[in-house]
Formats: C-alpha cells, sequence, structure tokens
C-alpha cells in the first residue's frame, strides 16, 4: 500500500513536469512563428533560409576571374588578365539569368554579385591598366586609376539603389571595363615592348571616359531586352553565326571596335534625340 500510496505522489509531478516541457515548446514555436511573420511584413532578411547555391557559385566564378585578371596584370600577362575580365563579365550576365530561370533571386545574390562586380569591373581594369603603364605617370597614373574605381563604385551603387528599366543609365560597368581591357589586349598583341608616353596617356584617357559614361545619364541598350525563350526570326541565328566568325578573325580588333561603338552609342542617342526634338 505504501508503494502503490508513493507512486500515486510522483505520477502527478512527473505530469506536471511533461505539461510545462509542452508548454516551453509551444511556446518557443510561437515566437519562431512571431519572428517569421515580424521579418516577413517588416522587409528584415529570414536568417534562417540559407543562400541559393547555383547562381551564387557563377558570381564566384566571375569574382576569382576578376581575381586572376588583378594578379595576372601584376606578373606583366596583360593579355590573360585583359581575357579574364571578358570571362568575368560573361559569368557576370550568366548568374541573373541562371537566377532568374531557376527562380532562385535573392538580396543576398544582389549584394554578392555587386560586390563582385567592384572587384573583377572596378578594381581589376584599374590595377590592369596601372600595372600595364599608368605608373610611368606618376601621381597622375594612380589618381587616374583611382577616379574609375570610385565611378565603378558610385555607377553599381546607383545601380542597386535605383528603379530597374529597359536601358541602363550610365555605362555599364562590365562594358567599360572589357573595354579598358581590350585596348591593353591590342597594344600587346601589336605593338608590344616598353609602354611609350602616348600609350600611357591614352589609356588614361580611356579609362576616365569610361569612368565618367558610368556615372553619366546617359541611355544604353541593356541585353536584359533580349528574351532567350522567345521565338525570333531564322535570320537572327545566321546573324551571331556571322558575328562570331568575325570575332574569331581578329578577336582583340573586333572586340575593341565594338566597345568603342556601344560606349559612344549612348552620347550619340542622346544628342541625335535632341536634335530631332529641336528640328
Amino acid at each position: 500500500m505504501e508503494a502503490n500510496d508513493k507512486d500515486s505522489r510522483v505520477t502527478p509531478i512527473s505530469d506536471a513536469n511533461e505539461i510545462e516541457d509542452e508548454g516551453k515548446a509551444s511556446q518557443s514555436e510561437r515566437v519562431r512563428f512571431r519572428d517569421s511573420l515580424r521579418n516577413r511584413f517588416s522587409g528584415l532578411p529570414n536568417r534562417n533560409r540559407g543562400i541559393y547555391l547555383l547562381p551564387n557559385v557563377v558570381t564566384t566564378g566571375a569574382l576569382f576571374a576578376g581575381f586572376f585578371a588583378i594578379v595576372a596584370g601584376m606578373n606583366g600577362e596583360y593579355v590573360q588578365a585583359s581575357f579574364s575580365i571578358f570571362v568575368a563579365a560573361a559569368l557576370d550576365t550568366a548568374d541573373g539569368r541562371v537566377a532568374r530561370l531557376t527562380n532562385t533571386e535573392s538580396d543576398f545574390g544582389r549584394e554578392y554579385d555587386s560586390l563582385s562586380d567592384l572587384v573583377a569591373f572596378g578594381v581589376a581594369p584599374s590595377l590592369l591598366a596601372f600595372s600595364w603603364g599608368l605608373s610611368t605617370l606618376g601621381k597622375w597614373g594612380w589618381a587616374v586609376a583611382f577616379i574609375y574605381i570610385a565611378c565603378a563604385a558610385l555607377r553599381l551603387a546607383r545601380f542597386n539603389t535605383k528603379e530597374e528599366s529597359k536601358n541602363f543609365v550610365g555605362l555599364a560597368s562590365p562594358a567599360a571595363a572589357c573595354l579598358t581591357g581590350c585596348a591593353i589586349w591590342v597594344w600587346s598583341e601589336f605593338v608590344g615592348g616598353p609602354v611609350s608616353m602616348g600609350a600611357a596617356l591614352a589609356i588614361a584617357s580611356t579609362l576616365l571616359m569610361t569612368g565618367l559614361l558610368m556615372v553619366s545619364n546617359f541611355l544604353y541598350y541593356s541585353p536584359k531586352q533580349v528574351k532567350l525563350k522567345d521565338r525570333v526570326p531564322f535570320i537572327t541565328l545566321v546573324l551571331v553565326i556571322f558575328t562570331f566568325s568575325i570575332i574569331l578573325l581578329e578577336p582583340s580588333l573586333v572586340l575593341l571596335a565594338i566597345g568603342i561603338t556601344y560606349a559612344l552609342s549612348g552620347p550619340f542617342v542622346y544628342l541625335w534625340k535632341k536634335s530631332k526634338i529641336k528640328g
């Protein structure tokens, strides 16, 4: 009887402990649910969701290509450095499309992409130009290099804070970086040797021009307007094949011509529209 009395006295205590544990568990679940709702409606990121791997891996590839361009430029491998900038530009175009096609867009991916762009299209071409020949200009050389980096950073910051539109406002940083790298690529392939003062001034002018165009209000055509899922006329595929064939003949010269044409298209379209309004 005494043993039965003890069991009867112990059982309510254990039941009370179980009820208390269940109450704590349900309370913690309510807290997590409340915090999730608060983050969702307040615009704060949910820290427990993790990140999407696929688009961020592509962005990391672009970041590595920019880093490799810096190292190659410091070692005097200017052609490899210039080509790496083009690889970074191709990967930068791909990561956004991959994110949209796989529905894996995120705030983290956008911020990571901007930081990668600053390295690959701001720091890399600037240091490449400085290692190549801007150092012969002394203080003016590193001043021009810094102005380019600052303009690239401002361009990316403005892009992140403004609403998206069909066209780019200001020259896109990948296009500016490819133009600079392509100019050095042409010089290394067809001229070579010690960098003359005239060549250094030409590259310095290119950096200044592209830097100012990046922070300008000129409108540039955006590749985002190309819909890969839509049907196109058959002649479009023929033109793409023809363009690739022309590029393969002399890649550096053809890409430089395309880069200069694209960079000047913004001011040209602006002046053309302005003259059309006056007329």
